[in-house]
């Protein structure tokens, strides 16, 4: 029987709360209606501020209640705005916003902000949160969780399927007779710290302050000699990782390169370490959603990196690119309300397949 579910995810580059209104049953997850609300502007700065620095327990506090609120916020916004009955809506699927993602360390955690207690005292509906920190305790890296919906999307089509993710970091999924699915590294984060720096702007829109430069090749090979890129899957990062002071690190060399060359540099080293994974899987369809997908030079450059191999958005088989995460996450709390375990442990390393995420009622 389908049921109908909303699906909440704001990413590592703080873009914007991307909403998907689904109906899913144990076959399909079918997007009705989607919104995107723009993150409130000084909740990201302070978000970017505490990221990497010293903080305190009170900012971390009122962090997490400001994005309850700001969730809440948008959620009714946009059931006001499509018109929904509230009583249809079985639960909402909340990621929450990554604080920060540490699941190799001798106590290892994943903290995901936005407090679901005051989304559902606002809503009056139930919020399945909490997702990642069950597959931590079963020794995974509890990340990535997309691969779990490419395969219930994908695993039907005849093809031998790779899908790839590009958001603030990548993620890739390859789905054969075992799931596997990792971090590749930075999606469109470094690009946009960069846009933000030299332009003020948000990000590289299609990617023309990157076509406007030509590639450092000596700078290339020095960042994609980074540990990340040489480790073995499972594996997964974030902006606790790819941020202002890896960037930073390799700023003697950017002293002597014009700031178009290293944001065509940045957008070349997504293309390459994405490309350099997926030429290791024998796949001969790769299919991309995120953010990224919306970035016509670095497609573009994708493609020249992996010739001889199609290269489709998910748009073009029939999933949206764009809402994938937040349609994942109503699929996800789906599978919660049911209690079905998530088939993950091939992708994050833990002990076994769980059932993910606590409801609030």
């Amino acid at each position: 029987m389908s049921e109908f579910y909303i699906g909440v995810m704001s990413g590592t580059s703080l873009d914007g709360v991307d909403i998907a209104f689904c109906k899913i049953d144990s076959n399909t997850c079918e997007l009705i209606s989607f919104g995107k609300y723009p993150f409130d502007a000084k909740l990201k700065e302070d978000i970017l501020s505490v990221i990497g620095t010293q903080t305190t327990l009170s900012t971390i506090g009122q962090i997490d209640t400001r994005l309850g609120y700001m969730y809440a916020d948008a959620i009714e916004s946009f059931i006001a705005r499509q018109k929904i009955d509230k009583k249809t809506i079985t639960a909402i699927g909340l990621h929450g916003q990554t604080l920060w993602h540490e699941p190799n360390s001798d106590y290892p955690f994943s903290m995901q902000l936005g407090n679901p207690n005051i989304i559902t005292a606002q809503t009056g509906v139930s919020v399945v949160s909490d997702f990642r920190r069950k597959d931590i305790a079963l020794g995974g890296q509890g990340a990535p969780f997309a691969p779990a919906f490419h395969h219930f999307l994908f695993s039907k089509l005849d093809e031998n399927i790779a899908v790839l993710n590009i958001g603030g970091m990548a993620n890739l999924t390859v789905i054969g007779d075992k799931l596997i699915g990792y971090d590749t590294g930075c999606g469109n984060v470094l690009m946009d710290m960069w846009a933000f720096e030299c332009k003020g702007e948000a990000y590289d829109k299609d990617g023309t302050f990157a076509k406007s430069g030509k590639v450092n090749t000596t700078l290339l090979e020095k960042m994609l000699d980074d540990d990340y890129f040489k480790k073995a899957p499972p594996k997964s990062t974030g902006r606790e990782y790819f941020n202002q002071t890896w960037l930073a690190s390799y700023m003697p060399l950017f002293r002597t390169i014009k700031d178009e060359d290293i944001a065509a540099t940045l957008l070349e080293l997504t293309a390459q370490s994405i490309a350099n994974e997926v030429k290791k899987t024998s796949t001969n369809l790769l299919i991309v959603c995120g953010g990224g997908v919306n970035n016509g030079y670095l497609m573009e450059r994708l493609r020249d990196n992996l010739k001889g191999l199609k290269v489709t958005s998910s748009d073009e088989v029939g999933v949206s690119g764009e809402f994938m995460e937040a349609m994942a996450f109503a699929w996800l709390a789906h599978e919660r309300v049911h209690k079905k375990c998530v088939k993950l442990s091939s992708v994050t390393g833990a002990s076994r397949d769980s059932i993910l995420g606590a409801i609030y009622e």
